[in-house]
C-alpha cells in the first residue's frame, strides 16, 4: 500500500543506478510528480506515482456479453454493489473474504487476515472489460491448449521439502500483479515512474521490483539468457514511451503464456493526473492472436483526492523477501506434519 514506502537505501540504488549508468549529465530525476508536460531534456514527462487499482476485470464477464461501456450510473451502480460484494469486513458471511477461504472446518483465519482497510480496490470504469482487442474483451486462447499451472501461488506437495517447492509470490520472488505486465490487484496496486534522459525506471510498489530500460537503441540480449522480467527496450513516439520486453523465463507465465512471450506497453501522460497504459501481447502457442488491453490510471495523489503538489503520496518499502519468517514457519510445519 501507499503507507508502505522505499527505504532511502533502496531509492538513493535506484537513482545512483540510472545517474550512473546514464551517459549524459543533463538527467533530472525526481520523486515528486510534476505538473509541466516537459522534462528538462524534452522528452514527455510521465514522471509521477500512479494506481492500476480499479474494479473493472480484465476479461469481459459473461453477463455483460455485446456491452463494450456502460454509463456512468451503470459503472456507479456497478462500483457499489462489487465493493458490498467483496467487501472483506463481513464477518459472518457475504464477504469474500469468509466464502473464499471458509473451509468445512470453520477455519477462515487466511481469509480474515486482511480487512477493508488494507485495500486499494479502486472503481468500475465505463468500459466492461480492460481487455478492448479483440472486441469481445476475452483472452483468445488457442483451442485444445492447456493452460500452464501457475508458478506464482501454492507448491508442489502439502509438505513442501524446501523454498524451491512453494510458488513465488510466497518466496517473494514475484507477484503476478507487478508484471511486465502490470494488473491491477487488491493491494500495493501503484507504481513510479523515473526518467533520465537515456534511461526510464519503472518501480514496482509490489514485492520490491525495478525494471530499468534503456532508450538508447541498443538490442535485447541473446535468447538464450531468460529473466524473471524478461529483458526491456524502450523508445519514444511521439508523446508516448513505448517499451518492449522480450526473453522471458518459462517460469512466469502470464495467463498461459509461454517463454515466447511478446509484450508491447505503451504509456501516454494524457494531463496532470492521468496516464493511459496499454499492453499488447503475443504468444503463437498460447493464443490465436495478439491482444491488448489498456484503461486510464490516475496519481496516486489524485486518487488519494490531494493536490499534485502535496508531498503525502509515496511508495514505502514493501519487505517481503524469500527467507522471512513466513517461509520458515510453512517448511517447519510441514516438518511437524510429516512425523505425525
Amino acid at each position: 500500500m501507499f503507507f508502505r514506502s522505499m527505504s532511502a537505501l533502496s531509492f538513493v540504488t535506484i537513482i545512483a543506478l540510472i545517474s550512473l549508468s546514464s551517459l549524459s549529465t543533463r538527467a533530472q530525476i525526481s520523486n515528486h510528480p510534476s505538473t509541466s508536460n516537459r522534462t528538462p531534456w524534452g522528452d514527455p514527462n510521465i514522471q509521477a506515482i500512479w494506481t492500476l487499482s480499479t474494479l473493472t476485470p480484465l476479461e469481459r464477464p459473461p453477463e455483460l456479453v455485446g456491452i463494450e461501456t456502460l454509463t456512468s450510473e451503470e459503472a456507479a451502480t456497478s462500483t457499489s454493489r462489487e465493493l458490498d460484494r467483496i467487501d472483506g469486513d463481513q464477518r459472518v458471511g457475504g464477504g469474500r473474504g469468509d466464502r473464499q477461504f471458509d473451509t468445512p472446518d470453520g477455519r477462515t483465519d487466511v481469509g480474515r487476515a486482511y480487512n477493508e482497510f488494507w485495500r486499494e480496490r479502486g472503481q468500475m470504469l465505463r468500459q466492461t472489460s480492460l481487455i478492448v482487442n479483440p472486441p469481445d474483451g476475452r483472452i483468445p486462447h488457442r483451442p485444445g491448449s492447456q493452460p500452464h499451472r501457475s508458478t506464482f501461488f501454492g507448491g508442489d506437495g502439502e509438505f513442501p521439502a524446501g523454498p524451491e517447492n512453494r510458488g513465488l509470490a510466497e518466496r517473494c520472488i514475484l507477484w503476478p500483479s507487478a508484471g511486465p505486465p502490470m494488473l491491477p490487484t487488491t493491494y500495493n496496486s501503484n507504481f513510479q515512474l523515473f526518467q533520465s534522459p537515456d534511461y526510464v525506471a519503472i518501480v514496482s510498489e509490489m514485492i520490491h521490483d525495478v525494471r530499468i530500460v534503456p532508450l538508447d537503441g541498443r538490442p535485447h540480449i541473446a535468447q538464450q539468457i531468460r529473466q524473471w522480467l524478461g529483458d526491456s527496450r524502450g523508445y519514444w513516439d511521439g508523446e508516448t514511451l513505448v517499451v518492449e520486453t522480450t526473453n522471458f523465463t518459462h517460469k512466469t507465465q502470464f495467463s498461459g503464456s509461454t517463454a515466447q512471450l511478446h509484450l508491447i506497453e505503451r504509456f501516454t501522460r494524457v494531463n496532470a493526473d492521468t496516464l493511459t497504459y496499454e499492453f499488447t501481447v503475443d504468444d503463437g502457442s498460447a493464443w490465436t492472436q495478439p491482444w491488448t488491453a489498456s484503461w486510464p490510471l490516475k496519481t496516486l495523489s489524485s486518487a488519494l483526492g490531494v493536490q499534485q503538489t502535496a508531498p503525502v503520496a509515496h511508495l514505502f518499502e514493501y519487505a517481503c523477501h524469500e527467507g522471512n519468517y513466513g517461509m520458515f514457519n510453512i517448511l517447519s510445519g510441514a516438518r511437524v506434519l510429516e512425523q505425525k
